[in-house]
């Protein structure tokens, strides 16, 4: 999965659920991380910190990504 689909499926994830979508996004990574499933774990990490970009208006996710 790139930055770019990451960004997306945050995106569509936000439209869809709101400022519901960060809720189950630290859920959803803190229960893989307590059952040991590291790399969903941090998949659903990286989706919060774009979830919470996003909500915050500092990341449109409408726009291309630019990763630095």
């Amino acid at each position: 999965m790139t930055a770019c689909d990451l960004c997306q499926l945050a995106g569509e994830l936000a439209m869809e659920h709101g400022t519901d979508a960060l809720s189950f996004a630290r859920r959803a990574h803190l229960t893989f991380e307590a059952e040991g499933e590291n790399d969903r774990a941090h998949i659903w990490y990286a989706l919060s910190i774009l979830l919470d970009d996003i909500a915050a208006k500092r990341l449109d996710p409408t726009r291309p990504v630019t990763i630095h």
